[in-house]
């Protein structure tokens, strides 16, 4: 039997011919310039064509190989020898319309034969398998959604140069999470539980096919683990559509939904994020949002939040402040200023209030309302508030040894009710005041009406303990808290301090009465003098602060105020500003 000759110019045996002609994997025999020589029956069969008919064809074309950049790159690399295998996964398109996975493989032919052998594997089956386990991995099993894996990898995607700059090149996300789903499991039971998701997520995709746009497509909607979900709109057009589509999320799941009978209302809180897709990653993005989903359930649930540039900083700059507090306890970077507290009948300098300031590195001085509140919550106003107590009680002795024979002015601190609560705040003060040598009646504490008023228990025989010692408790912003006059003669409190609303009602002015639009009234001052008398009979004195004007002070003098406080006195100012005024005073004695 003669031998056959191929293209390549060199005779092949009559057992490889048999061997690839019979062979089960589709071959074809490729030249060196990538054209097919001849081709097996199992190739024409995958073909649905005859072997003949592929002779001739360019391998890439038959393999669609240059329809992949990589794969185009790697087949040249084999045809000229610089590459010794290519190994790729393509689609590949038969004639009469149908599609196929094949992995295509292209090697150089074994022994002297020139050229390239090309082999075709049907994976279709396989492709398929992998394509079903991929989706139930990627998926859902309650409400059939993307899960979470999934929802990150299109986000990830989405972010993508190429991706967002092909739209809009912005991006946006809507983060819901139902109010109240625990409630749903905990009294329905879990199986009720899952059917509320799965009515969610038809709600939540029908609300998202509705906001379809042709350039941009549907939003993806994905269930990100238990009842939270999220509506990511890649290239949109700005806040309005994301808001629009959180309102449509929000209406559509008002509408009641039928569990066993049960017709059952849910609403949910929606975080809306919408921003340029340049620059930003996906944890970015989901910080903004679960922040933003924070916010509106914080706003009172059942509503959307766009998230704001500038809360967003301030509560950055609440969390920076949080976590450096207790280190900047320890480096020093409290200050303290004072603010006189002046007798009303005489003007003098009677005491003054110890006001702390933090000289942050960063941000600069900031006055007590920036830190007090994370200082109670983290527990740092127990280490903070002896600190304070330390600092007001050893400048007051120093001021008294200043002014030998002169009347020594108090100090007065004010103290949180976590102070009580989470340290002896007795044997601290009876230390500080043993160790600095200030006799306790020139020491004030000054706790809120809210935290005096219902004492019971420890705080109550704390203050009691402290005015035994001798040192005078007042109720700061008296007036804005429960007001209840009657426990007053309960309480161990020596001093009301009211609060600055009442007083600056006193703008009110016989002249002022006249003019048509005022908005103050002498109901202010009517409520004032109730106070101080009722004050005075139960033994107390009255300090009113905000005092700015001399008008006010006037008219607090006439109802009885003892004390005064306020920018018309002077502002909060450094020790030895107070020196100064100290020794104005002597100076100006007759």
């Amino acid at each position: 039997m003669a031998r056959s000759a191929s293209r390549t110019g060199r005779a092949e045996p009559p057992a490889y011919r048999s061997a690839f002609t019979a062979a089960p994997l589709a071959m074809a025999v490729v030249d060196p310039e990538g054209t097919v020589v001849s081709a097996n029956d199992t190739l024409g069969a995958l073909f649905g064509t005859p072997p003949g008919a592929l002779t001739g064809r360019a391998a890439a074309d038959l393999a669609d190989l240059a329809g992949d950049p990589r794969a185009w790159r790697a087949y040249r690399e084999v045809l000229s020898g610089r590459r010794s295998r290519l190994r790729c996964t393509r689609r590949l398109k038969r004639p009469d319309g149908e599609f196929l996975w094949a992995q295509i493989t292209v090697e150089p032919l074994g022994g002297e034969q020139a050229g390239l052998l090309l082999s075709v594997a049907d994976i279709s089956a396989r492709h398929e398998l992998q394509a079903r386990l991929r989706h139930l991995q990627m998926h859902d099993p309650v409400t059939r959604l993307p899960n979470r894996a999934l929802f990150f990898e299109r986000l990830t995607a989405a972010l993508e140069p190429e991706s967002y700059e092909a739209g809009t090149g912005r991006i946006g996300l809507c983060y819901l999470d139902l109010d109240g789903f625990k409630a749903v499991n905990d009294t329905l039971g879990h199986r009720a539980g899952d059917r509320l998701l799965a009515a969610v997520a038809e709600r939540l995709t029908r609300c998202a096919e509705e906001a379809a746009q042709p350039r941009a497509g549907t939003p993806l909607v994905a269930r990100l683990g238990g009842d939270e979900f999220a509506l990511l709109v890649e290239g949109s057009t700005g806040t309005d559509q994301l808001a629009d589509l959180a309102e449509s999320a929000l209406t559509a799941l008002r509408e009641p939904v039928d569990l066993s009978g049960r017709r059952l209302s849910v609403t949910a809180s929606v975080g809306v994020v919408e921003r340029h897709a340049a620059g930003t990653t996906p944890t970015a993005l989901m910080q903004a949002a679960d922040t933003t989903l924070y916010w509106a359930k914080a706003d009172g649930k059942a509503r959307w939040t766009l998230f704001d540039p500038e809360r967003n900083a301030h509560r950055m700059t609440r969390q920076a402040l949080a976590a450096t507090l207790r280190p900047a306890i320890e480096r020093g970077e409290f200050v303290l200023e004072y603010q006189p507290l002046v007798g009303m009948e005489d003007g003098r300098l009677r005491g003054v209030e110890a006001l702390i300031r933090w000289n942050h590195p960063q941000f600069g001085v900031l006055a007590p309302n920036r830190f007090i509140a994370l200082a109670e919550e983290d527990g740092s106003i127990v280490p903070l508030g002896r600190w304070v107590l330390r600092t007001a009680c050893e400048q007051a002795r120093r001021w008294q040894l200043d002014r030998p024979g002169e009347p020594p002015i108090f100090v007065s601190v004010n103290v949180a009710v976590r102070q009580v609560w989470d340290s002896d705040l007795v044997a601290d003060v009876a230390r500080t005041l043993a160790e600095t040598g200030l006799a306790p009646e020139l020491l004030q504490l000054e706790l809120t009406e809210s935290a005096v008023m219902g004492s019971a228990g420890r705080p109550l025989q704390a203050l009691k303990a402290l005015s035994d010692m001798g040192v005078h408790i007042a109720i700061d912003d008296f007036g804005t808290g429960y007001s209840n006059l009657a426990y007053l003669s309960r309480l161990p409190v020596s001093v009301l301090k009211l609060d600055g609303s009442f007083v600056r009602g006193f703008q009110y002015e016989a002249r002022g009465a006249e003019r048509d639009g005022d908005d103050t009234s002498p109901a202010d001052e009517v409520i004032v003098e109730a106070m101080v008398q009722l004050a005075h009979r139960l033994g107390l004195t009255v300090t009113a602060e905000c005092v700015e004007t001399s008008d006010q002070a006037r008219r607090l003098r006439r109802i009885g105020c003892d004390t005064g406080q306020g920018w018309l006195y002077s502002r909060p100012v450094p020790p030895e500003r107070i020196s100064e005024l100290l020794l104005q005073a002597v100076a100006g004695k007759p």
